[in-house]
């Protein structure tokens, strides 16, 4: 690792709430990839007339166990559950519900916490727990994909913008003004009279509205990176343009463009909520956290429903700004300080290091 980059992960873990929020975003995040073995409706591993199954990976019918239907198994059936226990045993994870199980032992709906559920039930008797475990990877998981389409795009429409000048950067400039200045949740609603939402639908219609953020920061260092000497020289020894981006002005350029990504997550994650809220997002079967506050506002009656939705974002939320912040003093050129090992050394400028 280069000196250079070297004291910028110094800077980076000298922000301690950023880094050690770094650390607990990654380890739920981790946690929510593997949500089907900590929240299912169905075994993770389970033997019968000793062959090993594993249903989270292959379906299984009924009569394959013993049983009658030609259908997939129930695992909740005590009929299914009889015919493993008869002649194997089973595996099942924590939580024994995943988001779209339906828990019909109960008669009033939403339920408070208890035993069986340990967050509770929501309007429609599915576990509240497994909604927020399979919710906190989606938003997440739609954050970083709509995070990279308009990044991607802002920093494409930017780099030209910067690079070249002139009649692009004006051309661009007037195509920014009309792309900014479109109601985005009118077109939204529109769009969504006509088109079933879905998860392709709705990132490509957010990635066309959403690249704006980034073109004004890319196009300011790409304005300053180009007049730098040594891409002058390029230029005077016939380096192709598109060399010139790739290798020396893109590197240079995308310092500042970095600390910006965490908070485009941050927003992108909110858009997701606020449209599912508001119901012109994903399908409403999808395990979304708009669509559990949009629930908890129509059961005002059972608190926890809105209080457990509300941590989980205002966790998620305050965890990625916290991220950013630290992003920005490990990347921020300008940014002087002072090693924990050596406190009383003066502060450095992180360019001459």
């Amino acid at each position: 690792m280069s000196p250079i980059n070297e004291r910028r992960l110094e800077l980076f873990k000298s922000n301690r709430r950023g880094y050690y929020s770094f650390w607990i975003f990654l380890v739920l995040f981790v946690l929510s990839m593997f949500a089907e073995f900590i929240a299912n409706d169905k075994p993770i591993v389970f033997s019968h007339q000793g062959e090993l199954h594993f249903p989270m990976f292959a379906m299984y019918t009924e009569a394959e166990l013993g049983g009658v239907l030609e259908t997939e198994a129930d695992y909740r059936d005590p009929y299914v559950a009889g015919l493993i226990d008869a002649d194997g045993w089973a595996i099942w994870p924590p939580v024994r519900y995943a988001y779209n199980t339906v828990d019909y032992s109960y008669e009033v709906t939403p339920s408070p916490p208890d035993r069986r559920h340990f967050l509770g039930t929501d309007g429609g008797g599915t576990d509240v727990f497994a909604k927020l475990l399979y919710g906190f990877r989606l938003s997440v998981l739609f954050g970083l994909a709509l995070t990279l389409i308009s990044s991607s795009i802002g920093v494409l429409v930017g780099a030209l913008q910067g690079y070249f000048g002139g009649l692009v950067d004006l051309l661009g400039q007037r195509v920014v003004e009309i792309f900014a200045g479109l109601p985005i949740l009118f077109v939204l609603i529109i769009l969504a009279s006509i088109v079933e939402p879905n998860v392709f639908w709705l990132l490509g219609i957010l990635g066309l509205f959403s690249w704006m953020a980034l073109v004004g920061v890319v196009r300011a260092e790409f304005l300053r990176a180009r007049n730098y000497e040594f891409v002058l020289a390029a230029r005077s020894l016939g380096v192709s343009n598109l060399t010139i981006l790739r290798r020396h002005v893109l590197p240079n350029a995308m310092v500042a463009t970095l600390t910006y990504l965490p908070f485009i997550l941050n927003g992108s994650i909110t858009a997701l909520t606020a449209l599912d809220f508001l119901g012109f997002g994903l399908p409403i079967d999808s395990p979304s956290l708009g669509r559990m506050l949009s629930s908890a506002k129509a059961n005002l009656q059972a608190p926890w429903l809105g209080f457990f939705v509300f941590v989980t974002l205002a966790m998620l939320l305050t965890l990625l700004i916290f991220i950013g912040e630290a992003v920005r003093d490990g990347l921020d050129p300008r940014r002087a300080v002072a090693t924990r090992s050596d406190p009383g050394a003066e502060l450095v400028n992180p360019q001459t290091v």
